[in-house]
């Protein structure tokens, strides 16, 4: 079972979780996802925060600030729209987890999001040095 899928396995238990996703915000392509209905298209919904995570980016570099968004909620009359933004890799990800308020504690979604975005990330490729940038795995043994 690869990153992603364990990683969506594990948000999906999550109390309340009515769907999860996996979203490249820059293209808005889901990389996986678990859950949602035929009146809950998380094929739409997904993508669409994309435009959500865009923004927010758009408005902060806007006003200067030099933060980094931990995450966005969204709620609405029986749900939370929980955006958790995946930090450590070089891609641009984040989950997008959607809670039945009436099971969900949203203090313990986020935590446990956070945990779950902290193993994806500690379990993903870094990206290798790149040549000429003075960086070596293997130094030269000095004679």
């Amino acid at each position: 079972m690869n990153n992603i899928d364990r990683s969506l396995d594990m948000a999906a238990n999550i109390k309340g979780a009515f769907a999860v996703a996996i979203v490249d915000f820059d293209s808005g392509m889901t990389l996986g996802s678990r859950g949602g209905s035929p009146e809950f298209d998380l094929d739409v919904a997904a993508p669409g925060n994309s435009e959500v995570v865009r923004t927010k980016i758009e408005v902060m570099q806007k006003l200067g600030l030099r933060e980094s968004i931990e995450d966005i909620l969204i709620t609405l009359d029986t749900q939370y729209h929980l955006i958790r933004i995946i930090r450590g890799t070089d891609e641009q990800l984040f989950f997008y987890l959607v809670l039945n308020r009436a099971q969900a504690n949203l203090a313990m979604a986020r935590r446990d999001l956070r945990v779950i975005e902290q193993q994806f990330t500690m379990a993903s490729p870094q990206a290798a040095p790149q040549a000429g940038t003075g960086q070596q795995f293997f130094p030269a043994q000095q004679r």
